[in-house]
């Protein structure tokens, strides 16, 4: 039997209780090029996710394009999903915006899992696709 969307989502995206990102504004990311927790106030429902925006202004424009700012992989650690294809936890402020897309990164510690991400981007990056297709045929 083939999942919905929305039970895809919820059985492979990361997220506490529907809430993605643990409530940071996936827009902010872009727009002010740093990580901002946003607030129940600009909440939005993405095919059964719940993001926290942190003004009406980024609600509208995640509402408009919700693929343009949605983090990569689910919102997994970016570095696990290529390295390993594991569903890692995330540390919201640890990110890295790439060819316009978000990626999300462990960061607790001493293990900044970006730094490794950095070492070999390309190669990480073909894997995670890789391994991210394959979370999302299940």
């Amino acid at each position: 039997m083939a999942f919905s969307q929305w039970q895809l989502r919820k059985a492979q995206f990361n997220h506490e209780d529907a809430l993605a990102l643990q409530g940071y504004d996936p827009v902010a990311y872009f727009t002010q090029a740093k990580a901002v927790k946003g607030s129940e106030k600009f909440s939005i429902n993405i095919d059964g996710l719940i993001y926290y925006c942190s003004s009406e202004q980024n609600k509208k424009l995640l509402e408009q394009n919700p693929a343009t700012y949605e983090p990569q992989y689910g919102g997994w650690c970016a570095y696990a999903m290529g390295n390993t294809g594991e569903k890692v936890e995330i540390n919201p402020e640890t990110f890295k915006i790439v060819n316009n897309k978000l990626y999300v990164f462990y960061n607790a510690y001493f293990n900044n899992t970006l730094t490794d991400w950095n070492k070999n981007e390309n190669g990480l990056k073909a894997k995670a696709d890789t391994n991210w297709s394959n979370y999302l045929k299940k």
